[in-house]
């Protein structure tokens, strides 16, 4: 994101906070692979307040919410990736320190500060917005799903894929319990869904298929022994009087080789049964000319289209009043990109 802050219309960068020590102290742009860009790294939440940003972007992998409460009560908005999108997950399954719901901290902070929360991403994220808009011309909904459809090896990230129970024995009892922690936060997908259709839901309801290898299999950077997990279906499913009205399906594959196996499509789905029905693909691709042997690339991608809804709705959020906001709150120009900037 620091690369795409760097040719945003927008946005120009002022300030980072990193966690890593060996960051801190360096020019970001040499972070990012970057010419100089005269902001140095900092680990002092002090210096990114004296900075006076209009907002700050987090993009970890989770919260940091006592370094969101500290900015957004100095004033400043804060707009994040990190494991956010209605703030229900949150609530539900990470208990605040004080004993609050963390919304009441949040919201309580922004309050203070005159400050505008707001959490987004791909998936949680845009990938909920594309179920909504795609039922606007739909009467009589009977069922809304959307599906992400990947191949996550191109992920390098060991740490997640450990949490979660790749590599584990697929009789591992403790693979269920770790998925669905880890990915809980896609219950809060269907909510914010449900709550764009008006829609009571009942419960979330939680269920999984595991794909266990069936041979070895050496990604370079990591390993899934024959036997072990190596793909997953999962759904959260809202209920409404015993049946699934609002869906997040999560089609996930490390490797084609389990069983059972999935036709991972590679792209997020939008189901909708109604008069009438909806099927509809959003295909991400590489920009032309982007070398496809490389897994860097794909990788690359998955970053970009979780970060960018970010940042193209800053100025969106700016412009919004104090309080929490969820992507039901934004308007369309909210979730719009910008044109390439044309040098004069």
């Amino acid at each position: 994101m620091i690369k795409r802050i760097g040719n945003h219309p927008d946005l120009e960068l002022v300030g980072l906070h990193c966690y890593t020590p060996e960051k801190i102290g360096r020019d970001a742009g040499e972070i990012a692979g970057l010419p100089p860009s005269g902001v140095i790294a900092t680990g002092s939440v002090e210096d990114i307040i004296a900075a006076a940003p209009d907002v700050m972007t987090f993009h970890g992998v989770f919260p940091d919410e006592a370094l969101y409460e500290r900015v957004l009560e100095a004033g400043i908005n804060v707009v994040t990736t990190a494991d956010w999108i209605t703030g229900h997950h949150r609530d539900q399954n990470h208990p605040h320190p004080s004993g609050k719901k963390v919304t009441e901290v949040l919201r309580a902070a922004c309050e203070r500060g005159g400050s505008t929360f707001y959490g987004t991403g791909m998936n949680p994220g845009l990938c909920q917005i594309l179920g909504i808009t795609h039922s606007c011309d739909v009467a009589d909904i009977e069922n809304v799903t959307v599906i992400e459809s990947v191949d996550v090896s191109c992920h390098h990230s060991a740490e997640t894929w450990i949490a979660v129970g790749y590599g584990r024995p697929i009789d591992d009892p403790t693979i269920p319990a770790s998925l669905e922690k880890f990915t809980r936060v896609f219950a809060d997908s269907v909510y914010l869904m449900a709550d764009c259709f008006g829609l009571e839901l009942d419960d979330v309801a939680f269920s999984y298929e595991l794909g266990s290898c069936t041979r070895d299999v050496d990604l370079g950077w990591y390993v899934l022994p024959k036997g072990s997990l190596g793909a997953n279906y999962i759904k959260y499913q809202g209920i409404v009087d015993g049946e699934p009205k609002v869906e997040a399906h999560l089609e996930w594959q490390m490797t084609p080789h389990t069983d059972p196996k999935w036709n991972v499509k590679g792209c997020y789905i939008t189901k909708i049964t109604g008069d009438p029905s909806i099927y509809s693909k959003h295909m991400i691709l590489p920009k032309p000319g982007t070398d496809l042997s490389d897994p860097a690339a794909f990788a690359s991608i998955g970053m970009t289209v979780t970060g960018l809804p970010a940042l193209n709705a800053i100025r969106s959020v700016v412009a919004a009043p104090p309080g929490i906001l969820t992507s039901a709150d934004l308007p369309l120009r909210g979730f719009g990109g910008r044109f390439k900037q044309q040098s004069r």
